[in-house]
């Protein structure tokens, strides 16, 4: 019988992984910096998405939907 394997990662460290989509232009330029700074388009996805939560945090974003629009 197969073992399941379990990441000994702590709960800091665990990842989930996630189905997004951006605009074609949005995409583009998420490569193009991604590109420029020798990085995944992950890594600049996944740091854009901390600072966005630690500005929220901080009372620097406001999160209403009219951001969206």
């Amino acid at each position: 019988m197969k073992t399941k394997r379990v990441s000994k990662k702590s709960d800091e460290t665990k990842t989930v992984r996630a189905s997004i989509s951006f605009p074609a232009d949005v995409y583009a330029e998420l490569e193009r910096i991604a590109e420029a700074n020798k990085v995944s388009l992950a890594w600049v996805v996944r740091q854009a998405a901390e600072k966005y939560v630690r500005d929220v945090e901080a009372g620097g974003e406001k999160t209403t939907a009219s951001n969206n629009e």
